[in-house]
């Protein structure tokens, strides 16, 4: 099949997943409709829960492997939305819709480009499919789940919006949860151990601290403060104050390193990691697959935002059509061209390294 069927293809498939709702954890449906896809060009896959997945059709285990990866799941839309979000709307070269951009461009692409690839003989690697499912939740049953189930892996791309630019690095997150505890007492009395006014202290040296280790690609680690709670009636004064911190964690620290600091350091009464296992991922600069995509024409750059490169446990290239800051908006969009041209670099890249 040529690339112009592909992509036509491709776009398809795209405008009806758009069409099936597929919240994370609940993306039965839509992977239904990518094991149509599969069975329609006659690649033998397999289903686990709802990722689906499929290797070449000459895999060849002595060689290295490639992942190509993406999610079908969702978030939920917001209550800004004035087109529906589950009906695919073509207006202007643009395709709306719940996951147009976020990420089922990227998605569509790479399943089309392993289609392209997948009879090919004598490639240096293997190619490895696997449509994911729970990223947007970090959930269990996601790829995570699936790196014991398929073949090892040796290097990913990671089908995100990207601008098809070479997000050659990504930040680790790890939220945090404490407390700032204090005396508990009646509003009327005097009270030099309130836990309120404790905290404004704890968050000024959140806001203030700043982690020694700046990392040339992705930058200082970014800490922000992003929920508070305390009391329950307005006669009291609480025993503690909960706090949420999210920690954005560049590649000079691991999360670990980041639990340890801030255990040590930080003012608050008890400090607690929820998890630890989505670490910073990154790409050699001189990897092939980099050194293919600058030859095109491509940037590299450190990305903010966290994708599955964070459960991978080998070097990883975030690329994708679709614009990152139009993830999570209302009104999501990604254009027709962005997909064509999508699908054009993915095959331009791969063909360079096999």
């Amino acid at each position: 099949m040529n690339k112009e069927q592909l992509i036509t293809q491709a776009i398809q498939l795209l405008k009806d997943l758009i069409e099936i709702p597929s919240f994370s954890t609940e993306e039965d449906k839509t992977a239904s409709r990518i094991e149509q896809w599969f069975t329609l060009h006659e690649i033998p896959y397999t289903r686990t829960n709802n990722n689906i997945w499929a290797v070449n059709k000459y895999y060849d285990k002595s060689k290295p492997t490639l992942l190509l990866n993406s999610h079908h799941d969702t978030v939920k839309p917001n209550n800004g939305y004035t087109k529906d979000p589950f009906k695919s709307i073509v207006e202007d070269g643009k395709l709306y819709g719940l996951g147009s951009n976020d990420a089922g461009g990227c998605l569509v692409s790479l399943i089309a480009t392993f289609t392209y690839f997948y009879a090919k003989k004598k490639m240096a690697y293997n190619l490895v499919i696997v449509a994911s499912a729970e990223e947007e939740s970090s959930g269990q049953l996601g790829l995570n789940s699936m790196l014991d189930i398929i073949p090892e892996i040796d290097v990913a791309i990671v089908g995100e919006p990207t601008l098809m630019q070479l997000a050659v690095a990504e930040k680790g997150l790890v939220v945090f949860d404490a407390k700032v505890k204090g005396t508990p007492g009646h509003a009327a009395h005097p009270n030099t151990d309130h836990a309120i006014y404790k905290t404004i202290d704890v968050l000024k040296w959140f806001k203030d601290y700043t982690f020694e280790k700046r990392s040339p690609v992705l930058g200082e680690v970014k800490m922000t403060v992003t929920q508070i709670n305390a009391g329950k009636q307005h006669n009291a004064i609480p025993a503690e104050v909960d706090l949420v911190i999210d920690v954005r964690v560049n590649d000079k620290y691991t999360n670990a390193e980041i639990e340890k600091i801030l255990k040590e350091r930080s003012p608050c009464s008890t400090i607690k990691a929820r998890s630890l296992r989505l670490n910073s991922s990154s790409i050699p600069i001189d990897h092939p697959l980099v050194e293919a995509g600058i030859e095109l024409g491509r940037s590299t750059y450190g990305s903010p935002t966290l994708s599955d490169q964070a459960v991978l446990r080998c070097p990883s290239l975030k690329l994708g059509p679709g614009d990152s800051t139009r993830s999570h908006t209302a009104d999501e969009f990604i254009y027709l061209s962005e997909i064509e041209e999508g699908i054009d670099l993915y095959i331009k890249l791969i063909e360079k390294i096999i």
